[in-house]
């Protein structure tokens, strides 16, 4: 579906541990300057008239009536039903809260609640990266449809989403794309976010420099230096994301095994992929070896860096064939070469939350 002509109007929130913004949405585009509320609060019924009063405020500064609320709210939580779970940086919320239900009494409209990590996922299958690959294969006369994505973010944390063929896969818990939670192989015993995080950039960069993690700089600070653009200890900023990319494309390649669709990366490390991009799908395309001393491709299928022009070149080149149809005289297109890409968000993480949370409510409404 494409949502940028679609005149309904979503209200939205961006909840972060110290601020919530609420904006409405319309054509998959914000039409307001967001309301900014501090999300501090003395107790949860104060914290929960803040919110209601975002949306009130955002209500009366529109000229239509929304047809829907849609937002990402921090996990652990039963997103399907709206109740949110045990926070760390939002405690009154333990024990649960039936947030979906609050605000449905409130405005009298469906209420849509998810992580960011599935909803910037759908907002780049939606209105980003997916419908931007397939209109390039389409210009370089290549006869296939991406239908499948996976989103990943790398920032604080390590969060991900998956679509299906248009939709958000959200599993039997609200637990589906949480690639945070998988095994973390450089460290035994942790979870690979220990790896994959803005706290490993600056930990590796730490040991490598020689220096205490208080005295290190910010990962932005790290890409700059590993990058060249800011003297300073260009092999240990490189180290750092190189470690990175080498643990998150092994949870990647994992999850590609299970999803079988392209990648996007967004989050606030995102901006880096020029010293880590490679690294991450060189490793993605690495073999195992068999117990008999035989290779075996680490994927079913080959990954491509969509940001490296002689990559991209490659992933573009049509490698399909005619073949026979046995006992006729008819002719099928075979392409024997399975391929995904691997790029970075083009509409930027924060927008494309806030795309994937309306289009996710209109996809709700068109459903039901």
């Amino acid at each position: 579906m494409d949502y940028t002509q679609d005149e309904r109007i979503v209200m939205t929130l961006d909840a972060g541990g110290t601020k919530f913004a609420f904006s409405a949405v319309q054509r998959s585009e914000e039409i307001m300057p967001a309301v900014t509320v501090n999300a501090e609060s003395g107790s949860l019924e104060e914290l929960l008239k803040k919110i209601i009063d975002g949306f009130r405020e955002v209500r009366f500064a529109i000229d239509e009536p929304p047809v829907a609320i849609s937002f990402a709210f921090p996990g652990p939580a039963d997103f399907e039903n709206g109740i949110i779970g045990d926070l760390q940086n939002l405690p009154f919320f333990r024990g649960g809260v039936a947030l979906k239900n609050m605000l449905e009494n409130a405005f009298g409209i469906p209420v849509f609640i998810n992580n960011d990590g599935d909803l910037f996922a759908y907002g780049e299958a939606m209105s980003g990266f997916l419908p931007r690959l397939n209109a390039l294969l389409r210009n370089h006369g290549i006869h296939r449809e991406y239908r499948n994505l996976l989103g990943v973010t790398l920032g604080t944390g390590f969060g991900g989403g998956i679509v299906h063929r248009g939709h958000l896969f959200m599993g039997d818990n609200s637990a589906a794309g949480e690639i945070n939670r998988t095994r973390n192989y450089g460290i035994l015993q942790t979870s690979i976010e220990d790896s994959v995080s803005i706290r490993a950039i600056k930990r590796v960069y730490a040991r490598e420099a020689g220096i205490e993690v208080q005295d290190t700089p910010e990962a932005r600070v790290i890409y700059q230096i590993a990058s060249g653009e800011l003297r300073g200890h260009q092999q240990a900023a490189r180290k750092a994301f190189t470690g990175m990319a080498e643990s998150a494309a092994d949870a990647i390649a994992n999850a590609v095994s299970l999803v079988d669709g392209p990648v996007v990366i967004g989050g606030g490390l995102s901006g880096a992929y020029p010293v880590f991009l490679d690294t991450l799908v060189e490793n993605m395309n690495r073999h195992f070896i068999t117990l008999s001393g035989e290779t075996l491709e680490r994927m079913e299928v080959t990954a491509f860096n969509f940001e490296d022009p002689a990559s991209l070149n490659a992933f573009l080149r049509d490698t399909s064939r005619e073949i026979p149809v046995p006992f006729s005289q008819e002719k099928v297109e075979y392409d024997p070469v399975k391929k995904i890409p691997v790029g970075v968000t083009p509409l930027g993480t924060s927008r494309a939350v806030s795309v994937g949370a309306y289009a996710f409510a209109l996809d709700e409404l068109n459903r039901t």
